[in-house]
């Protein structure tokens, strides 16, 4: 138990699980369960990304010191400030003669859980990246424990684009969890132009709800309304709770919170219906101030937490993808942009 949740690798403080570490032993040299990969690229999440290109004003070399000091202080990608960390994909390198992981030396891979809880070495210091995307190539290492998930990449995807689809692929699978437990439902999407907004508006829409997707500027609008994952787009302010709620018109019977900016959670609550689900994709959310908010304005919903997990999620991502032409259009624009 102790390999396979990653314990022996935790060096501060003692007794919590990798995750809530402040530092990893992120050392090459695997334990029988665990398996090593040989790092390709990063992917940092997007809270945390907006949170050192806003602290360093843009300035690429000073977000690459950055990423290169948290690795080297913490043995993982877990950017103090948002808590958030990203995933990454490589080629497995290693593998130990007890893990279950299900992969082989060779395999090209992506790592389906946080970088927040994967032991990392940088080897090659970032010199390869100019610090001004979510995308970092890289060389290094990372552990990945008996518990962890790991996905082999699809052939039919380029490494860049199955990246950034795995590291969103939670959003849309718990979407249609819930969006199937309603008769017809309303969905209203904050961020619906975004990786895990467009995924989650497709996923709805497939499961048979009507959707409306919140953008933040008018580039935005007519991307996504091009896309035609929504039965409507609107423009608004995701931190504005009386933007939303009026840009929502009908209060959602779902909302999916995918922003990647603090201060949406009265919003989201304030669009959607009594008896309705909120669920908060962002790491930027503050979950007191969600549940206080709820509480303040009398709000009976139903609050959940995307924890980025849910059995066959990737598969899930991925078949979205090939089925919706539009949605793999705005990944692939948006990593051009990057």
């Amino acid at each position: 138990m102790v390999s396979s949740v990653g314990l022996d690798r935790v060096l501060e403080p003692a007794g919590v699980l990798p995750q809530a570490a402040w530092r990893l032993d992120a050392a090459p040299e695997i334990k029988d369960d665990e398996v090593r990969v040989r790092v390709e690229r990063l992917n940092l999440d997007a809270a945390s990304y907006r949170q050192l290109a806003e602290k360093h004003s843009g300035d690429g070399a000073a977000i690459r010191s950055e990423v290169l000091a948290i690795v080297e202080t913490r043995g993982k990608m877990h950017n103090p400030v948002t808590g958030s960390g990203g995933m990454l994909i490589g080629v497995v390198d290693e593998v130990g003669p007890r893990s279950p992981l299900g992969v082989k030396k060779g395999d090209r891979v992506a790592t389906l859980v946080s970088l927040t809880l994967t032991p990392l070495r940088i080897t090659d210091g970032l010199a390869n990246w100019d610090g001004r995307s979510e995308q970092v190539p890289a060389s290094g290492t990372a552990i990945l424990f008996g518990r962890s998930i790991v996905g082999v990449l699809p052939d039919d995807l380029s490494p860049a684009l199955a990246l950034a689809v795995y590291d969103v692929c939670g959003a849309p699978a718990l979407t249609d969890r819930i969006v199937r437990g309603y008769s017809s439902p309303r969905v209203a999407v904050l961020g619906g132009a975004g990786k895990s907004g467009s995924l989650a508006l497709a996923a709805a829409r497939l499961a048979g709800a009507r959707t409306i997707g919140l953008v933040r500027n008018e580039q935005e609008r007519a991307a996504l309304a091009a896309a035609g994952v929504a039965d409507e787009v609107a423009i608004a302010d995701a931190r504005n709770p009386v933007d939303v709620a009026a840009a929502v018109g009908e209060p959602a019977t779902i909302t999916v919170v995918c922003v990647d900016v603090p201060g949406c959670e009265h919003g989201a609550i304030l669009a959607t219906a009594p008896g309705g689900t909120v669920i908060f994709f962002s790491m930027a959310t503050s979950f007191p101030a969600a549940a206080l908010g709820a509480e303040g304005l009398a709000a009976d919903v139903t609050m959940l937490i995307g924890n980025g997990y849910v059995p066959g999620h990737a598969e899930f991502a991925v078949d979205l993808v090939r089925r919706v032409p539009a949605v793999r259009s705005l990944f692939e624009a948006r990593l051009a942009r990057d």
